[in-house]
């Protein structure tokens, strides 16, 4: 297997901290870059682009350097545990991160980045005696927090749907809505003012839509939805988990759908009742997807091309990354972890590829026992890029040219800690990233930590400046049905269902162990 150019960096691992950065750039002409990943305008006509990878990465792979920093200076400021940690956003008041703990949420004050402390955990959740577990995903605006779950398929006994919170008072969240119910399961949410945007996934029917919510007067609407299907409905001939909505943002009446081997999909949500399409970007094609056999769906499901996880748009909204989130599967090339493209949409009709930061090489980059180094959630805000790779760390590079994006921080500690998402807390100056406990093949702590946004050689990364908030399984069905994007049902087959299995019912436990230390 050809293993892709990474750059050299002739960094010695500093001791306790994380990972090997380099300071370079990425080139949109590198002339090893495949040339894959193709372009859909608004009127559907699509052009082939270049891909590009950076010189390089690091010296080795993380397992050789399992704690680096780059500058070997650069560590987090602050850090607090929290049990079953997954996704996290920061309030608009920068004072309170909101983490999804998988059995429940927790708030946490950083208005002292130095010495974060949990203020409230909420665990337990049920309705009418049904749980409401596997919570990978919450978000926030203004006094609203959305607490949506379970984020994989699941049986009946379990609660689906999501509940409401008035989080006015982060210490004591109070539930203002009546739960409300769905017939499917919901991996990823977005809320922005009043309006609830939801990844609406089934098996049957596997339509995987946008499905968009009013929850203004604390009181919960569905008013609009938009279907990859009804676009196009070749792709019902593609395996449900192919075309999987794993993410949707939000920005400037742009809703930006990450559609897994479909692509990613921008769809102008200014009348929430009527979306409508754009354009998207993809690295396949609809004819490709349909060739493939159910015995090649797991493969092409965790193995790149395509694997569209994460998409958001920065603070101006003229640049788009899509994070891939992927695993080796021993196919044709590329194969390996994912990493992060960037395109010019200042024209959203038009995107246009930029480069691509790839993710920190492993000895072993398979999902069952590998390293995990792939992308997993960021965010874009003030020329700067915030990114988490799971145990390779947390990175930040400058994309004020996107062509050329240049890395100007990052640390890893990969023994320790696997870090699911990356968010400003105060523009230039500082961001969070939570460190996750459900790696199949790691024994990774539940955390929140805090991180200077540059090294202290680096440049300040904007000034003022705003940015959404976003952010990512138990699987009953054979093979193929794991869930795109993590982790809970684990990747195909009986031991990979099993191992996701015995890794989410780790993660419950830690999550309820950390709470019960709460309350003593």
């Amino acid at each position: 297997m050809r293993r892709r150019a990474f750059l050299h960096s002739g960094l010695t691992a500093g001791a306790g901290l994380s990972v090997a950065l380099s300071a370079s750039s990425v080139s949109a002409t590198d002339e090893h870059a495949p040339s894959h990943a193709t372009v859909a305008t608004g009127s559907r006509s699509q052009s082939n682009i270049t891909t590009t990878n950076p010189d390089s990465f690091s010296d080795g792979p993380v397992e050789s350097t399992p704690q680096d920093a780059f500058p070997e200076s650069y560590e987090p400021v602050g850090r607090t545990s929290v049990g079953g940690a997954a996704e996290a956003v920061v309030g608009d008041d920068g004072q309170t991160a909101y983490l999804a703990t998988a059995t429940g949420f927790a708030t946490v004050d950083i208005s002292d980045p130095t010495d974060p402390e949990v203020l409230a955990r909420e665990d337990s959740i049920s309705v009418d005696g049904a749980p409401l577990t596997e919570i990978l995903d919450v978000k926030v605006s203004g006094d609203r927090l959305v607490v949506p779950g379970p984020a994989n398929l699941a049986n009946d006994s379990v609660f689906h749907g999501f509940i409401c919170y008035d989080v006015s008072d982060p210490a004591e969240p109070v539930a203002v809505t009546e739960p409300y119910g769905t017939d499917y399961h919901i991996h990823n949410c977005f809320l922005e003012d009043n309006l609830l945007y939801v990844v609406a996934n089934s098996e049957e029917p596997a339509e995987n839509p946008l499905v968009i919510f009013d929850i203004s007067d604390d009181t919960v609407e569905a008013v609009g939805r938009w279907s990859l299907l009804e676009f196009e409905s070749g792709w019902e001939e593609v395996h449900w988990l192919l075309r999987y909505l794993h993410d949707v943002y939000v920005h400037d009446e742009i809703a930006y759908l990450a559609y897994w081997n479909a692509g990613t999909y921008l769809i102008d949500v200014s009348d929430p009742a009527e979306p409508a399409y754009i354009s998207h970007v993809a690295e396949t094609d609809l004819e490709e997807q349909q060739d493939i056999p159910f015995a090649g769906v797991t493969d092409a499901q965790q193995g790149l091309p395509g694997n569209d996880h994460y998409s958001a748009v920065d603070d101006t909204g003229t640049l788009l990354g899509v994070g891939r989130e992927a695993w080796a599967t021993g196919g044709d090339d590329p194969d390996g972890p994912g990493g992060i493209d960037l395109f010019d949409v200042s024209d959203p009709s038009e995107p246009t590829y930029q480069a691509t930061i790839e993710a920190p090489p492993a000895e072993n980059e398979g999902y069952n026992d590998g390293m995990w180094t792939t992308a997993h959630n960021f965010e874009l805000r003030n020329d700067r890029l915030y990114s988490s790779w799971y145990r390779g760390g947390v990175m930040v590079h400058d994309v004020s040219d996107p062509a050329s994006p240049t890395e100007l921080a990052g640390w890893r500690d990969a023994e320790d800690l696997g870090f699911w998402t990356a968010r400003v807390l105060e523009p230039g100056e500082t961001f969070v990233a939570s460190s996750t406990e459900a790696i199949p093949s790691a024994d990774t702590e539940g955390a929140l930590l805090v991180f200077p946004a540059q090294a202290d050689d680096a440049g300040s990364g904007g000034g003022d400046g705003s940015g959404d908030d976003d952010g990512d399984g138990g699987g009953e069905s054979d093979t193929a049905d794991s869930i795109p994007g993590f982790t809970a049902a684990g990747v195909a087959g009986a031991a990979g269902v099993a191992g996701g299995a015995l890794g989410l019912e780790m993660l419950r436990q830690r999550s309820n162990d950390a709470a019960e230390s709460s309350r003593e």
